[in-house]
């Protein structure tokens, strides 16, 4: 009996420092914040150790995660030292409820798994933000500041500014402007990270001489307001020389005198009775219906792109969300100008955009 008790303890022994000699993959989180807000954009820096070489590549992937977005496609270990690996992932939660899902580690050799290891979650407090303040803009960020901003008239009421933002662990994709209509992001770069860009457009009564936003810097814990001066150019956005032909005064009058140019035309034809006087009416009177001639109609259809200018790389206005009523301006090779009759704009849309009415 004293024999067998023997081995059975031998081999408990034994088998314990099998396994634990077995273990050569030490996981822990190098870097994980203490508290997130709503929508930021956070990461966490997650450390492998590997006491053993005899292995290819680890792998990294994650699990049971929830309401929580994971910003990474590829997760992609650095080596920081010969038996050390970091990995940063990026992170965005959206709900007080969230968790970061737990991490599993592999290593690899050929074709053969040689080890798993699992890094369980952590807590991390949540907040929400920007409740009661009208300037926030929604972004949350450790810096923000404006590289350029350029205001140009925008129909007779109205200024169309364009503002290009540098945001530096920033979740620029959520900027919004409380209180204006007719905005949104005209391009957004974000393969920089942690820096990001972001060109956006909005629309601002003339009147309006400046624009003040804010954002939430995770450094201070404070706002830090933004204040853009709306100072107008001296140039209009659609065609660069005239907006809206049917606000124009000067295409009134040469309307009116068209108009009058023609039946004088008419009445010295009826006077006088010469072909000269015939021919020029008839072609005089061709002018005047072609150009008398009210707009034609059409609808712009949704999801169509409205560009500032009938160029492929123009600077994009607007998505449309829905079928837009329009007044047909001009045609310049692909792209057409319109004119919304119901939702009030000016700009260009490729050709195959235009749908029926």
């Amino acid at each position: 009996m004293k024999k067998i008790l023997t081995l059975t303890l031998f081999l408990s022994i034994f088998f314990s420092n099998a396994l634990y000699a077995a273990k050569t993959l030490y996981l822990s989180y190098e870097n994980i914040p203490k508290k997130v807000y709503k929508n930021q954009r956070f990461f966490v820096e997650i450390k492998a150790l590997v006491t053993a070489s005899d292995f290819d590549y680890l792998t990294l992937t994650h699990t049971d995660g929830r309401n929580v977005d994971v910003l990474d496609e590829k997760l992609q270990w650095e080596k920081v030292a010969n038996n050390q690996f970091k990995a940063k992932v990026y992170f965005k939660a959206y709900e007080g409820k969230f968790k970061i899902p737990k991490f599993v580690v592999t290593k690899v050799k050929g074709f053969e798994i040689l080890e798993t290891a699992i890094l369980d979650t952590k807590e991390i407090d949540y907040s929400d933000i920007g409740i009661g303040n009208q300037n926030f803009s929604g972004v949350i960020a450790s810096n923000v500041s404006v590289r350029a901003y350029k205001t140009k008239q925008y129909n007779n009421q109205e200024a169309l500014t364009l503002v290009d933002i540098d945001g530096y662990n920033s979740n620029l994709e959520n900027f919004n402007i409380n209180g204006i209509n007719e905005q949104g992001i005209s391009k957004i770069n974000d393969d920089d990270r942690p820096h990001q860009n972001l060109v956006y457009y909005f629309v601002t009564p003339v009147y309006e001489k400046k624009l003040v936003f804010s954002y939430f810097d995770i450094n201070s814990k404070k706002y830090v307001d933004i204040t853009i001066p709306l100072i107008l150019q001296n140039e209009l956005v659609s065609t660069q020389t005239d907006l809206n032909p049917n606000d124009s005064s000067f295409e009134k009058y040469k309307k009116i005198a068209i108009a009058i140019i023609f039946v004088i035309f008419i009445i010295l034809s009826y006077l006088k009775r010469k072909k000269i006087l015939y021919f020029s009416t008839f072609v005089l009177g061709i002018i005047a219906v072609i150009y008398l001639t009210p707009y034609r109609s059409g609808v712009i259809k949704k999801d169509s792109y409205i560009y500032i200018l009938p160029t492929k790389n123009s600077t994009i206005f607007f998505q449309t969300q829905e079928n837009l009523k329009v007044d047909i301006l001009e045609k310049k090779d692909n792209f057409i100008k319109v004119m919304g009759t119901e939702k009030k704009f000016i700009g260009w849309i490729k050709e195959d955009s235009l749908g029926k009415n």
